[in-house]
């Protein structure tokens, strides 16, 4: 079952996440608003990241250059999303994806399995 960490700081958000993606044979984590996300990374081994652009109490971007500049975990798939339409910048820091908020389900789940077949 692939697994998808999901680092994103709205509650509601998080709770339809989990779901649709139970319901589409994923196993989930999901992060605390302050969780360390490369060291949760090296711990879960997640197939794929779900990392908001604009976390309350850190950046996404941030996070995703810490990732990218980690030997060990800088492989890891990266799909970024955010309310704001910044996927070139995403991209030109190494995400493998953007969401613009809201997006459908499906556009999700596609930009997901396309990830995990090409990790």
């Amino acid at each position: 079952m692939p697994k998808v960490m999901i680092a994103e700081d709205d509650a509601t958000m998080v709770s339809l996440l989990k779901t649709l993606l139970k319901m589409e044979g994923f196993e989930t984590v999901v992060l605390s608003i302050d969780a360390n996300v490369p060291e949760a990374v090296r711990i879960e081994r997640p197939d794929v990241i779900l990392l908001d652009v604009h976390l309350s109490r850190q950046s996404g971007l941030e996070i995703l250059d810490d990732i990218r500049g980690s030997n060990d975990i800088k492989h890891v798939r990266v799909v970024m999303s955010s309310g704001a339409n910044v996927k070139e910048e995403c991209m030109n820091h190494g995400a493998n994806g953007f969401l613009l908020k809201p997006y459908m389900p499906d556009d999700l789940i596609s930009l997901l399995k396309r990830n995990i077949i090409s990790n």
